[in-house]
């Protein structure tokens, strides 16, 4: 199960069921902060499970900046296509903005260098997204929620890096 509270500040309680769980993807509401999962394992052996583990972790660490701060998947990959093809293509590997960087193990990571506010992280993402469509038409889909509001009376981001 899943519990998750709204914008109301509503609590609720989903099975996997109710939440129509696929592949990167839940028909709840797009309101819905998840606050806590539960969840059933089944009994297994333990050096299988352990190896197993084991060669996830060791692919995912080969592949993806797992030791930095991130906040996972950056964009969706559209359809037919990766995001990270996209970005890197249209030459955003590397690419900062104040704290933020894209990732130059896996472009469709932005990292958090140590003081990137969430107007850096964002102000990235937007120009990733308008560079990948400049150059292939293609308009990237944010796969982070974002939620809340920008304060206002932010002062000007620092200028592009490459």
């Amino acid at each position: 199960a899943a519990e998750a509270i709204d914008r109301s500040g509503a609590s609720h309680r989903a099975s996997p069921t109710e939440l129509g769980l696929s592949y990167r993807h839940s028909e709840a509401p797009p309101d819905w902060v998840f606050t806590r999962a539960i969840f059933r394992g089944e009994t297994g052996d333990l050096t299988a499970v352990a190896d197993r583990m084991a060669e996830i972790r060791t692919a995912r660490e080969a592949s993806q900046p797992i030791r930095a701060r991130t906040g996972g998947s950056t964009f969706a990959n559209p359809t037919g296509d990766s995001a990270w093809r996209l970005i890197d293509a249209a030459g955003c590997r590397g690419l900062r903005r104040g704290g933020a960087m894209v990732s130059e193990k896996h472009t469709n990571f932005l990292i958090n260098t140590g003081d990137a506010t969430a107007a850096d992280l964002e102000g990235l993402g937007e120009e990733v997204r308008r560079r990948v469509e400049a150059q292939f038409g293609i308009v990237l889909e944010w796969e982070i929620r974002r939620i809340g509001r920008p304060l206002a009376g932010l002062s000007e981001a620092p200028p592009w890096q490459n």
